[in-house]
């Protein structure tokens, strides 16, 4: 499974973490708005239920195109081999999202000339992605880092907190939510 996702130098807090209790003669706090901060730096990660199998993040100035994404999935094939090759050793399944770089002809060409199963994706299903960003940028919420480099160690060290169990509920909870797609035959649906 793959994904991408900003990761920024100053996230804050949700209304959930920043709630407080009060009682109720005691007059609402106040907040000043908070927006993060434009230090940031996109990663993305490949997993499989055992765990990460490659992650890297885009260097500055970097557009995640169809020629970039087609290097990562080189990559990933080597990574993968060499880490899992009783897993790789006759291609895998892929599943990532329709962002225009994942979908393009260039990416479907390099899928399809190097054996690659893709998990399709159906369009406008943001639900139907990995959870994985969420469980590692929850705990970095409401922190402050200066550069680049603290993000990306921050980041790092986040990942490295993720167990086998982590990975392996992410796939549960991922084929829960396929299961309701299909029963709903691809029908927009509300809540859980």
């Amino acid at each position: 499974m793959g994904d991408e996702s900003w990761v920024y130098g100053y996230d804050p807090e949700t209304r959930v973490q920043s709630s407080q209790w009060k009682s109720p003669s005691s007059p609402r706090a106040k907040k000043a708005h908070q927006s993060r901060s434009n230090i940031k730096v996109v990663m993305i990660v490949f997993f499989d239920l055992d765990g990460i199998v490659q992650a890297e993040f885009v260097p500055r100035n970097t557009t995640v195109n169809s020629e970039y994404y087609t290097g990562l999935l080189e990559h990933l094939r080597t990574n993968g081999r060499r880490k899992r090759p009783e897993k790789w050793a006759n291609g895998f399944i892929l599943h990532h999202d329709n962002a225009p770089c994942h979908t393009s002809l260039l990416v479907r060409q390099f899928l399809s000339n190097k054996n690659i199963t893709v998990c399709p994706h159906p369009s406008y299903s943001p639900d139907l992605a990995p959870w994985l960003f969420s469980k590692v940028k929850m705990t970095m919420k409401d922190k402050c880092f200066e550069s680049i480099q603290d993000i990306k160690a921050a980041t790092t060290a986040q990942l490295k907190t993720l167990t086998k169990e982590d990975f392996q509920n992410c796939f549960r909870k991922w084929q829960e939510r396929w299961d309701k797609c299909v029963q709903s035959e691809g029908e927009y649906f509300e809540g859980d």
